[in-house]
């Protein structure tokens, strides 16, 4: 049972959460846009550049793990505040007038702020009514996706007119503004709880994943030095087998390995690491795509702003999306929901590769992304938490985020591995047909993804846990 919450408060606690998953999401993804800028301005390399998106990433697969396990005891609104303080330090770093290191050190410090996601949730699961909740705790899902398409014009645009710094000023302000938000209005865990972080676990994991991270943002690692590559990619195997057993063997894990072995958890979280892949896939695709000068034969030459409104359409829709969802899984198992949103992205792959000649067909596809994505993540919470107890869903879905921040990273690597592939030796650009070759790929994890889902929904769900 949900404890109750004076119903002042639950108007106020609603638009909170939201507000505070859609401000880390959008602050992350503000190393995408921003690259260019930042390689101009800090006189270092593109590929040193795009660090500042790449460490936002790691440090956010490394932390909410860890973000999980405290906000499941007693000390999460103290958990939630303190982190969105580091968040707001690290905004600050990004904005003074510091060297690149002190930028990375800052975008890291934003990173962080991702971890949050989970805990969002499970604060709508414990105060807010059974009902309520599921939609919240979906809709705060949605806007963990669709925040990289509102922040990625916004930072653009400011960069274009005011420069790097200005564009993380944007950083600074709404997270100072989350956190006053949080301060007012996150309310304390319920009574009763108690949480031990697994340090060992912690680092273990930690190290595996920023091993598989690292390997799959450094592409030109693989095709330069495929037996390092591959070597790095063993040891993160191994790492993640060892880690396995400690959390197993341990009394207090960082992940309950055996709550993840459950066959609706399992397979949840295979659809989210495959579907991930496609999806994040997708989008690397259509925006490279339309940042592609015509000079290539194709491509439309956008600039960074007008690049980032291609993504407008996708959280538009993502959010519509997100919003029709409560109300379709009335009627329709969330399983089938992860099903039938798949199949929507694997729409979406197939009008990128059957038609890209016109912008307006770029556009149409991001949107039917964005559809799907928002279906798909919105109707994710709703299959694992349906076998998790309340204590644990921000754990449970904690472990989620990392499956996905693995996945999207992984799509990303695989998109610019296949059109790398495709780049003749004397061309700066891949062929047409790469791209379509891309999208082939993507509907191929899309099938898997449905197909994975389908198998979920033929079990029937265990009854939720107290």
């Amino acid at each position: 049972m949900a404890i109750p919450v004076a119903r002042r408060e639950t108007r106020l606690l609603v638009p909170a959460l939201v507000f505070i998953a859609l401000v880390v999401a959008a602050v992350a993804s503000l190393g995408t846009p921003l690259i260019t800028s930042v390689a101009t301005s800090f006189h270092v390399s593109l590929g040193s550049a795009q660090w500042t998106l790449t460490v936002a990433l790691l440090s956010g697969a490394v932390a909410t793990p860890v973000l999980g396990r405290l906000g499941a005891g007693p000390h999460r609104r103290a958990t939630i505040l303190v982190t969105l303080a580091v968040v707001v330090a690290g905004s600050a770093l990004t904005v003074l007038p510091l060297p690149f290191a002190w930028l990375l050190a800052g975008r890291a410090a934003q990173g962080v702020g991702l971890g949050l996601t989970a805990l969002m949730m499970g604060v709508a699961r414990d105060h807010l009514p059974e009902e309520r909740g599921a939609a919240v705790i979906a809709l705060i899902s949605v806007v963990s996706i669709i925040g990289a398409g509102v922040g990625y014009p916004l930072a653009a645009l400011l960069a274009e007119f005011g420069g790097v710094r200005a564009a993380y000023g944007l950083g600074l302000l709404v997270t100072a503004a989350a956190l006053l938000t949080a301060w007012r209005s996150v309310p304390e865990a319920p009574e009763g709880r108690s949480a031990h972080v697994d340090v060992a676990g912690a680092v273990v994991l930690a190290a595996a994943l920023l091993l598989v991270l690292f390997l799959a943002g450094e592409r030109d690692l693989w095709s330069r030095h495929l037996a390092v590559a591959t070597g790095l990619a063993v040891v993160a195997v191994v790492l993640l087998g060892v880690w396995t057993v400690i959390e197993l063997r341990g009394t207090t894990p960082l992940v309950d390995v055996r709550a993840v072995r459950h066959p609706a958890v399992a397979g949840a979280n295979l659809a989210m690491f495959v579907g991930g892949i496609g999806m994040y896939l997708l989008l690397t695709l259509i925006t490279r795509y339309a940042q592609t000068p015509h000079g290539a034969g194709y491509g439309f030459g956008l600039t960074t702003f007008v690049a980032g409104l291609v993504l407008v359409p996708f959280s538009v829709l993502g959010f519509v999306a997100g919003r029709l969802t409560p109300r379709v899984r009335t009627r329709i198992a969330d399983p089938l929901l992860l099903a039938g949103s798949a199949v929507v992205v694997s729409g979406g792959f197939a009008l990128f590769a059957a038609a890209r000649s016109d912008l307006a067909e770029l556009f149409a596809a991001m949107g039917v992304l964005g559809f799907g994505v928002g279906g798909f993540s919105a109707a994710m919470p709703g299959v694992i938490l349906a076998v998790t107890p309340k204590s644990e869903t921000s754990s449970a879905m904690s472990f989620n985020y990392v499956v996905r921040s693995v996945g999207y990273s992984l799509g990303s690597a695989i998109g610019g591995l296949i059109l790398t592939a495709g780049t003749r030796p004397d061309h700066l650009f891949p062929d047409d047909g790469a791209f379509t070759t891309a999208a082939l790929v993507g509907i191929g994890a899309m099938a898997i993804t449905t197909l994975t889902s389908l198998a979920l929904a033929r079990r029937r769900p265990s009854a939720t846990n107290p």
